[in-house]
């Protein structure tokens, strides 16, 4: 009877194990627990500083700019003198042109002499008409002649006074159209003796560091060349463009996180001004997108960024959610149900389906409205092949 009862006991341990050693292993998984505290969804965009208010200095007339004494970053106060025009010098003349202006010249001084003879032979006629009216008065003196030849004398002798006039004025305009001749082909030819030249100050609108340096050496320049750009350094602004469905989450005051800028700790700024007009980019992957500039005052303390300056790169990071004191998973944890999201919770060894809301998500985490209460502990990176109700080992993994 002991024998027969051996035999039983042994067969039972024999299928005991055969059953064991065929059961399915345990999956291995990686757990996180369900935690309360602040969750933020925010939009992470490259952004670059600018001066707020900017204000370029250009060329207000044609002209030869003289080399300008300023240095990037020197301070000017508001109408200092910044630059100096002169006039532009004349065009070199070729061989025929030259040789037609000395032929101008020529023409000229005989144009002079012309109103020369004409101021001679209107001096003479003048002098003749003074002659003939002497002559006039003696003989009406006398009672030869009638008052009214005498009075026609007198006439003669302004007509031929206003002659001279016009002539001598002619032999002036002459001389002018000469000077004037002789100039032109002194200036293109290089002679000595230049001509003193009146220059043209252009002065700083307002008071401010010079930004940079458009015009630094003497050249000729055209109406509106820019020279120079002012603006002061400590009015600093970030422009950051991002896509559309991101701006349409933020309204001026969202509050922003500026980091990799240079400095030790990241600054804080706000969202002063989302721009009403989208423009389309091309992004690294040669995809279209439409994006908006979005500009951010920096409400850090001054000191703690006077390093930056204008145009450097900084890292955006615009918080378009914050919560407080909500419930929190990792997202990997969340997969897609027929109505919703769910997750797989670990429960007595085991894994449970569990249908929860999703409030809103970031890249890291996801916020749990319902379905889900603090410490409890979920699944990570379930693979395809996991079932509800499958056995699970745990392993445990770093929570940020």
């Amino acid at each position: 009877m002991k024998k027969k009862a051996l035999s039983f006991i042994l067969g039972l341990s024999m299928l005991a194990v055969l059953a064991w050693s065929f059961m399915p292993t345990p999956a291995e998984v990686e757990t996180a627990k369900a935690v309360r505290g602040r969750f933020e969804r925010a939009v992470q965009e490259d952004g670059k500083t600018r001066l707020r208010e900017r204000f370029a200095v250009s060329a207000p007339l044609a002209g030869r700019v003289v080399r300008i004494p300023l240095k990037q970053g020197d301070a000017v106060e508001r109408n200092a003198i910044v630059a100096q025009l002169l006039p532009a010098a004349p065009t070199l003349l070729d061989e025929r042109a030259r040789a037609e202006q000395e032929a101008r010249v020529g023409a000229a001084m005989a144009a002079v002499g012309k109103a020369r003879a004409s101021v001679e032979r209107a001096s003479a006629a003048l002098d003749q008409a003074r002659a003939e009216l002497d002559r006039s008065e003696t003989l009406a003196r006398q009672g030869f002649i009638s008052p009214n030849q005498n009075e026609t004398g007198r006439l003669n002798v302004k007509l031929r006074e206003k002659e001279l006039e016009s002539a001598r004025e002619e032999e002036s305009a002459s001389r002018h159209e000469l000077e004037r001749a002789k100039i032109t082909l002194r200036q293109s030819t290089g002679s000595s003796h230049p001509m003193p030249q009146r220059s043209f100050e252009v002065r700083a609108p307002v008071s401010g560091v010079v930004i940079k340096l458009w015009q630094q050496s003497e050249a000729a320049v055209a109406v509106g060349t820019p020279l120079l750009e002012l603006g002061d350094p400590m009015q600093l602004e970030v422009v950051a463009d991002v896509l559309t469905e991101d701006a349409a989450s933020m309204q001026p005051g969202t509050a922003v996180e500026l980091s990799n800028w240079g400095g030790p700790a990241a600054l804080e700024g706000r969202v002063r001004l989302i721009e009403p007009g989208a423009f389309t980019k091309i992004s690294a992957l040669g995809v279209e997108e439409q994006r908006v500039n979005v500009i951010i005052d920096i409400t850090s303390p001054q000191p703690q960024w006077q390093r930056l300056g204008d145009g450097f790169k900084v890292d955006v990071r615009i918080l378009v959610q914050v919560e407080e004191n909500v419930v929190k998973v990792p997202v990997s944890s969340l997969f897609p149900l027929d109505e919703g999201n769910g997750l797989f919770m670990l429960s007595s060894g085991r894994a449970r389906l569990q249908p929860v809301e999703v409030a809103a998500r970031n890249g890291v985490e996801a916020w749990i409205r319902s379905g889900l209460s603090e410490g409890n502990t979920v699944i990570v990176y379930p693979g395809n092949q996991l079932k509800n109700g499958e056995r699970v080992r745990q392993r445990q993994m770093k929570v940020r």
